[in-house]
């Protein structure tokens, strides 16, 4: 497999069972010159278990703006790199989109490795209709909840949220109440 330099690829990620990544992303994080990591200790132990050694840079909701230039820095020095989220597919509901848009300004190619989606994974054994809308993370407070939920009642297809695990809780309350209002 031929890999470009001056390019950048976003590389899908095992979700919990670290065997569940694409030979092809494997090749591609064994090519990369730099791995863009929303959580270097989480691509450490991705890594570690693929026998990888690579240069890693934190690349998260809290530096992104100034890793930006620094990475498309980078890239332009002919590098390969590599954006990968904690688990899953890179920019659905997590860091790169701004690095994406910068590439995509700049005229730098971008790859998409596709593979792992908890989305996908999650509709295709819920039994729901084929159509759906996948909406992220549901906003923090109620107020801007019971507005987001009363946008989305108008809409017939099954729906996919991204919620915190630690307020599970609070998320359902507020559906439930909206929903048999």
């Amino acid at each position: 497999m031929k890999l470009y330099s001056n390019s950048l690829y976003i590389v899908s990620t095992p979700i919990g069972n670290l065997d569940d990544i694409t030979i092809r992303a494997i090749e591609i994080l064994k090519k990369s010159d730099i791995i863009l990591c929303e959580d270097t200790r989480r691509s450490l132990t991705l890594l570690n278990h693929l026998k990888i050694k690579k240069k890693l840079i934190a690349y998260h909701k809290f530096n992104e703006k100034k890793q930006i230039a620094i990475a498309i820095e980078h890239i332009k020095k002919g590098k390969i790199l590599s954006l990968v989220s904690d688990a899953g597919t890179p920019m659905l509901s997590d860091p790169g989109r701004l690095l994406v848009n910068h590439c995509l300004k700049n005229g730098i190619e971008i790859t998409p490795i596709p593979g792992v989606s908890s989305i996908t994974s999650a509709i295709s054994v819920s039994g729901f209709s084929d159509q759906f809308l996948f909406y992220g993370f549901l906003p923090k407070t109620e107020n801007e909840l019971e507005k987001t939920l009363s946008l989305l009642s108008n809409n017939n297809f099954t729906q996919v949220f991204f919620i915190p695990a630690l307020k599970i809780n609070f998320y359902l309350k507020l559906i439930y109440t909206f929903i048999t209002s």
